[in-house]
């Protein structure tokens, strides 16, 4: 398999150049930033730079407090008109292109069904809610082209008016900004001349360059057990997401309900314990966030079919009974660790 000799390839000539690691917690989870090869005062520069543009970025799309993007959401409820900056339209405008690729399984318009569900919330209460909202709420069919984007008068030309046609559009961009973050990072370390570096953002990691003289190595959290599924060697430019039922769910009845909507029966998935894939390119960052979700949503049966409509190659599916079915682009990238994992490769 070559996976043993890799590993070992990885472990041999460890440098001691210097390292340098900081955290915080945005978005509502753990972030962190690793830089290799720089001194310390580059490396903290650098750091506090991504941190503030994460906290800022943050502030800008809190889908529930107050925000930019909640100001958005109250005036499409009451049916008025918003002035929005270029840098929120552009991304709402990438998110709906992006929903459209992905046959609206990728839907940052359905934040009522979130809602509904209780998962904009800092903690989880274990109760389903009433039946009749979901319905009433897939009914109703938000979707981010429900969205129109208008020049404002003449008095504003910097703003974008957006309006929508559907009044049940409640945009949650969680899905999204995780992406774009680690994106915007590695360009804030790259123009500070930073160029070996590990951005993780709640398991979504991107790697620039190399930690000296091997390749960044990360690990597939195991979705049901401590510790990794898998590791890899991640390579200049690429960024992993993982989308999984195990961080943001509550449990009632013996049954788990994740945070994971499929917009279009309103609930929860079901079937799928975890999905990660593999991104490259300009804007590898955002495509392992926004990616991921068709996949997860298709289940086991249209994952395969999600991921060509994604143009994703490396994608790994685990399904209800652990099973790991993976595209075999991803198996040539994995090393498991438990012998026991049952894995099917999609072809």
């Amino acid at each position: 398999m070559g996976f043993l000799l890799a590993t070992a390839l990885l472990l041999a000539g460890c440098s001691k150049a210097p390292f340098y690691q900081e955290q915080a917690y945005v978005f509502g989870t753990i972030v962190e930033v690793s830089i290799y090869g720089e001194t310390e005062d580059k490396a903290k520069q650098g750091a506090a730079a991504v941190m503030h543009e994460f906290q800022r970025l943050h502030d800008l799309l809190h889908a529930w407090k107050p925000s930019a993007l909640s100001e958005l959401n109250t005036a499409i409820a009451q049916g008025r008109n918003t002035k929005a900056t270029p840098e929120l339209a552009a991304m709402l405008q990438d998110a709906a292109q992006l929903s459209a690729q992905s046959g609206g399984l990728f839907n940052p318009a359905i934040g009522g069904l979130i809602q509904t569900w209780g998962f904009q919330a800092d903690e989880f209460k274990a109760v389903l809610p009433e039946e009749k909202k979901i319905t009433a709420l897939v009914r109703a069919n938000p979707q981010m082209s429900d969205l129109v984007f208008a020049a404002c008068a003449p008095s504003t030309p910097e703003k974008t008016c957006i309006t929508s046609r559907n009044r049940t559009v409640k945009l949650d961009l969680g899905g999204y900004a995780k992406g774009d973050a680690l994106d915007r990072a590695a360009d804030i370390l790259k123009q500070q001349g930073i160029r070996n570096a590990l951005i993780n953002i709640g398991g979504n990691v991107l790697a620039l360059g190399a930690h000296g003289d091997r390749p960044w190595r990360v690990g597939i959290q195991h979705p049901r057990k401590p510790g990794p599924l898998a590791t890899l060697a991640l390579r200049d430019g690429e960024a992993i997401g993982t989308s999984g039922d195990y961080q943001r769910y509550f449990e009632l009845a013996g049954k788990r309900y994740c945070h994971l909507i499929d917009p279009r029966s309103g609930w929860p998935v079901q079937g799928v314990q975890a999905v990660t894939i593999l991104t490259r390119g300009a804007r590898a960052g955002l495509l392992s966030d926004t990616a991921s979700k068709p996949l997860f949503i298709s289940g086991a049966e249209g994952w395969r079919a999600a991921a060509r409509q994604m143009r994703i190659d490396d994608a790994l599916l685990v399904d209800a009974d652990g099973k790991v079915h993976l595209t075999g682009p991803m198996q040539k990238r994995l090393e498991f660790g438990d012998d026991k994992t049952t894995w099917d490769i999609e072809h």
